[in-house]
Protein backbone atom coordinates (compact mmCIF):
# COMPACT_ATOMS: atom_id res chain seq x y z
CA UNK A 1 0.00 0.00 0.00
CA UNK A 2 3.05 2.36 1.29
CA UNK A 3 4.63 1.77 -2.37
CA UNK A 4 1.64 2.20 -4.47
CA UNK A 5 0.35 5.67 -2.39
CA UNK A 6 4.34 6.53 -3.11
CA UNK A 7 3.80 5.91 -7.11
CA UNK A 8 0.95 7.93 -7.50
CA UNK A 9 2.28 10.52 -5.48
CA UNK A 10 4.98 10.62 -7.89
CA UNK A 11 2.33 10.75 -10.65
CA UNK A 12 0.83 13.22 -9.36
CA UNK A 13 3.58 15.41 -8.84
CA UNK A 14 4.68 15.21 -12.47
CA UNK A 15 1.35 16.18 -13.55
CA UNK A 16 1.37 19.29 -10.60
CA UNK A 17 4.87 20.21 -12.29
CA UNK A 18 4.06 23.66 -12.64
CA UNK A 19 2.82 24.05 -9.64
CA UNK A 20 5.85 22.62 -7.86
CA UNK A 21 7.59 24.87 -9.88
CA UNK A 22 6.61 28.06 -9.12
CA UNK A 23 6.90 27.13 -5.66
CA UNK A 24 10.03 26.60 -5.58
CA UNK A 25 10.52 29.82 -7.09
CA UNK A 26 8.63 31.79 -4.51
CA UNK A 27 6.24 32.99 -6.62
CA UNK A 28 2.94 30.67 -5.70
CA UNK A 29 2.61 31.82 -2.52
CA UNK A 30 1.54 34.99 -4.42
CA UNK A 31 -0.49 33.94 -6.46
CA UNK A 32 -2.68 31.72 -3.92
CA UNK A 33 -2.86 34.40 -1.86
CA UNK A 34 -4.59 37.03 -4.44
CA UNK A 35 -6.63 33.93 -5.52
CA UNK A 36 -7.37 31.98 -2.72
CA UNK A 37 -10.47 34.69 -1.46
CA UNK A 38 -12.32 34.37 -4.73
CA UNK A 39 -12.26 30.57 -4.50
CA UNK A 40 -13.49 30.66 -1.34
CA UNK A 41 -16.32 32.92 -1.56
CA UNK A 42 -17.94 30.36 -4.26
CA UNK A 43 -16.57 27.07 -2.08
CA UNK A 44 -18.34 28.83 1.25
CA UNK A 45 -21.76 29.35 -0.55
CA UNK A 46 -21.92 25.74 -1.53
CA UNK A 47 -20.42 24.77 1.67
CA UNK A 48 -23.15 26.72 3.91
CA UNK A 49 -25.71 25.11 1.63
CA UNK A 50 -24.78 22.13 2.02
CA UNK A 51 -24.19 22.30 6.25
CA UNK A 52 -26.80 24.68 6.68
CA UNK A 53 -28.22 21.81 9.18
CA UNK A 54 -25.12 20.97 10.87
CA UNK A 55 -23.57 25.05 10.98
CA UNK A 56 -27.13 26.13 12.87
CA UNK A 57 -26.66 22.90 15.27
CA UNK A 58 -23.33 23.96 16.21
CA UNK A 59 -23.97 27.62 16.66
CA UNK A 60 -27.50 26.90 18.46
CA UNK A 61 -26.11 27.48 21.75
CA UNK A 62 -23.29 30.52 21.59
CA UNK A 63 -25.50 32.89 23.19
CA UNK A 64 -24.82 31.11 26.47
CA UNK A 65 -21.71 32.12 26.67
CA UNK A 66 -22.79 35.96 26.74
CA UNK A 67 -20.39 37.80 29.45
CA UNK A 68 -22.55 39.50 32.35
CA UNK A 69 -23.57 42.26 29.93
CA UNK A 70 -25.42 39.99 27.69
CA UNK A 71 -23.41 40.99 24.95
CA UNK A 72 -21.82 37.76 23.24
CA UNK A 73 -17.99 38.86 22.55
CA UNK A 74 -16.91 36.83 19.73
CA UNK A 75 -13.31 35.83 17.86
CA UNK A 76 -13.55 34.30 14.98
CA UNK A 77 -10.09 32.89 13.83
CA UNK A 78 -9.41 32.17 10.13
CA UNK A 79 -12.72 34.49 9.17
CA UNK A 80 -12.22 34.14 5.95
CA UNK A 81 -15.19 35.79 3.96
CA UNK A 82 -17.37 35.94 6.38
CA UNK A 83 -19.37 32.76 5.73
CA UNK A 84 -20.22 32.40 9.77
CA UNK A 85 -21.98 35.72 10.39
CA UNK A 86 -25.34 34.51 9.33
CA UNK A 87 -24.96 32.21 12.21
CA UNK A 88 -24.14 34.55 15.14
CA UNK A 89 -27.00 35.62 17.49
CA UNK A 90 -28.02 39.99 16.54
CA UNK A 91 -25.94 42.17 18.94
CA UNK A 92 -22.93 39.93 18.96
CA UNK A 93 -19.80 41.54 18.63
CA UNK A 94 -17.23 40.54 16.28
CA UNK A 95 -13.30 40.81 15.46
CA UNK A 96 -12.29 38.85 13.16
CA UNK A 97 -8.39 37.38 12.72
CA UNK A 98 -7.09 36.03 8.88
CA UNK A 99 -3.18 35.68 7.77
CA UNK A 100 -4.58 36.53 4.40
CA UNK A 101 -5.32 41.00 4.12
CA UNK A 102 -6.87 39.99 1.03
CA UNK A 103 -10.09 38.72 2.51
CA UNK A 104 -10.84 41.64 3.69
CA UNK A 105 -12.65 43.53 0.72
CA UNK A 106 -14.84 39.96 1.13
CA UNK A 107 -15.18 40.16 4.80
CA UNK A 108 -16.76 43.95 4.53
CA UNK A 109 -19.44 42.85 2.08
CA UNK A 110 -20.56 39.97 4.94
CA UNK A 111 -20.50 42.67 7.47
CA UNK A 112 -22.81 44.77 5.17
CA UNK A 113 -24.95 41.69 4.86
CA UNK A 114 -25.42 41.17 8.47
CA UNK A 115 -26.64 44.21 9.91
CA UNK A 116 -27.39 42.21 13.12
CA UNK A 117 -24.01 41.90 14.44
CA UNK A 118 -21.93 44.46 15.80
CA UNK A 119 -18.11 44.22 13.43
CA UNK A 120 -15.30 45.58 15.92
CA UNK A 121 -12.53 45.31 13.64
CA UNK A 122 -10.60 43.15 11.13
CA UNK A 123 -7.06 42.26 12.12
CA UNK A 124 -4.21 40.61 9.77
CA UNK A 125 -2.52 38.10 11.98
CA UNK A 126 -1.77 34.21 12.50
CA UNK A 127 -3.76 32.64 14.78
CA UNK A 128 -0.42 31.30 16.33
CA UNK A 129 0.03 34.90 17.44
CA UNK A 130 -2.61 36.77 18.81
CA UNK A 131 -1.02 39.76 20.45
CA UNK A 132 -3.63 41.59 19.16
CA UNK A 133 -5.90 40.31 21.60
CA UNK A 134 -5.53 40.61 25.29
CA UNK A 135 -5.72 37.43 27.62
CA UNK A 136 -9.10 36.30 29.20
CA UNK A 137 -10.98 39.14 26.64
CA UNK A 138 -13.52 37.20 24.25
CA UNK A 139 -16.50 35.00 25.41
CA UNK A 140 -16.03 32.97 21.98
CA UNK A 141 -13.84 31.57 19.88
CA UNK A 142 -15.22 30.28 16.59
CA UNK A 143 -12.41 28.31 13.74
CA UNK A 144 -13.86 26.53 10.86
CA UNK A 145 -12.03 25.27 8.13
CA UNK A 146 -9.09 26.29 9.80
CA UNK A 147 -7.13 24.06 11.68
CA UNK A 148 -6.43 21.93 8.09
CA UNK A 149 -4.05 24.65 7.14
CA UNK A 150 -2.25 26.12 10.21
CA UNK A 151 1.29 25.95 10.73
CA UNK A 152 0.66 24.66 14.69
CA UNK A 153 -2.36 23.29 15.55
CA UNK A 154 -1.06 23.26 19.40
CA UNK A 155 -0.05 26.32 19.36
CA UNK A 156 -3.39 27.79 18.36
CA UNK A 157 -5.38 26.13 20.77
CA UNK A 158 -2.66 27.54 23.48
CA UNK A 159 -3.80 31.02 22.07
CA UNK A 160 -7.59 30.34 21.71
CA UNK A 161 -7.36 28.98 25.74
CA UNK A 162 -5.36 32.05 26.43
CA UNK A 163 -8.00 34.91 25.16
CA UNK A 164 -10.96 32.95 26.25
CA UNK A 165 -12.24 34.41 29.76
CA UNK A 166 -12.97 31.23 32.50
CA UNK A 167 -16.00 29.48 31.05
CA UNK A 168 -15.45 30.86 27.20
CA UNK A 169 -15.99 28.67 24.74
CA UNK A 170 -14.19 27.59 21.42
CA UNK A 171 -16.54 26.36 18.32
CA UNK A 172 -15.26 24.35 15.39
CA UNK A 173 -16.03 22.33 12.04
CA UNK A 174 -12.98 21.14 10.65
CA UNK A 175 -12.18 18.23 7.56
CA UNK A 176 -9.68 15.72 9.01
CA UNK A 177 -8.34 12.41 7.83
CA UNK A 178 -10.82 9.64 6.89
CA UNK A 179 -10.64 6.66 8.66
CA UNK A 180 -7.50 4.60 8.06
CA UNK A 181 -8.96 1.68 6.53
CA UNK A 182 -11.04 3.49 3.72
CA UNK A 183 -10.18 4.05 0.44
CA UNK A 184 -10.94 7.80 1.01
CA UNK A 185 -7.97 7.75 3.29
CA UNK A 186 -5.99 6.12 0.18
CA UNK A 187 -6.72 8.93 -1.76
CA UNK A 188 -6.16 11.97 1.00
CA UNK A 189 -2.33 10.53 1.29
CA UNK A 190 -2.08 10.31 -2.51
CA UNK A 191 -3.08 14.23 -3.25
CA UNK A 192 -1.85 15.77 -0.26
CA UNK A 193 1.16 17.38 -1.29
CA UNK A 194 -0.81 18.88 -4.33
CA UNK A 195 -3.70 19.74 -2.30
CA UNK A 196 -1.97 21.36 0.31
CA UNK A 197 -0.14 24.02 -2.58
CA UNK A 198 -3.39 23.84 -4.85
CA UNK A 199 -5.76 25.44 -1.81
CA UNK A 200 -3.23 27.90 0.04
CA UNK A 201 -1.37 25.03 2.44
CA UNK A 202 -4.76 22.90 3.25
CA UNK A 203 -4.07 19.42 4.79
CA UNK A 204 -6.30 16.87 3.82
CA UNK A 205 -4.77 14.14 6.85
CA UNK A 206 -4.73 15.91 9.81
CA UNK A 207 -5.95 14.21 12.53
CA UNK A 208 -7.09 17.26 14.34
CA UNK A 209 -9.84 15.56 16.97
CA UNK A 210 -6.72 14.37 18.42
CA UNK A 211 -4.92 17.95 18.92
CA UNK A 212 -7.97 19.17 20.93
CA UNK A 213 -8.06 16.17 22.98
CA UNK A 214 -4.63 16.81 24.44
CA UNK A 215 -5.40 20.89 24.90
CA UNK A 216 -6.51 20.74 28.37
CA UNK A 217 -9.79 22.36 28.03
CA UNK A 218 -12.19 21.53 30.74
CA UNK A 219 -14.87 20.23 28.64
CA UNK A 220 -14.79 18.89 24.94
CA UNK A 221 -18.03 18.40 23.22
CA UNK A 222 -16.79 16.97 19.67
CA UNK A 223 -18.51 14.64 17.26
CA UNK A 224 -17.74 12.94 13.80
CA UNK A 225 -19.64 13.21 10.66
CA UNK A 226 -19.56 12.17 7.30
CA UNK A 227 -20.45 15.35 5.74
CA UNK A 228 -22.63 15.87 2.90
CA UNK A 229 -20.51 17.74 0.69
CA UNK A 230 -19.99 17.19 -3.16
CA UNK A 231 -16.05 16.76 -2.47
CA UNK A 232 -15.81 13.22 -0.87
CA UNK A 233 -12.43 14.21 0.00
CA UNK A 234 -13.26 16.66 2.70
CA UNK A 235 -16.34 14.66 3.92
CA UNK A 236 -14.68 13.56 6.87
CA UNK A 237 -15.15 16.52 9.61
CA UNK A 238 -15.32 17.00 13.33
CA UNK A 239 -17.57 19.79 15.00
CA UNK A 240 -18.52 20.84 18.26
CA UNK A 241 -17.25 22.62 21.19
CA UNK A 242 -14.82 23.30 24.02
CA UNK A 243 -14.77 25.32 27.10
CA UNK A 244 -12.54 26.47 29.17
Amino acid sequence: MALTIFVLRLVVGALAFPMYLLHFLGVWSSICKKLFPYFMRKFTVMYNEQMMGKKRELFSNLQEFAGASGKLSLLELGCGTGANFKFFPPGCKVTCIDPNPNFEKFLIDSVAKNRHLQFERFEVAAGENMHQVADGSVDVVVCTLVLCSVQNQEQILREVYRVLRPGGAFYFMEHVAAERSTWNYFWQQVLNPAWFLLFDGCNLTRESWKTLERAGFSKLKLQHLEAPLSWELVRPHIYGYAVK
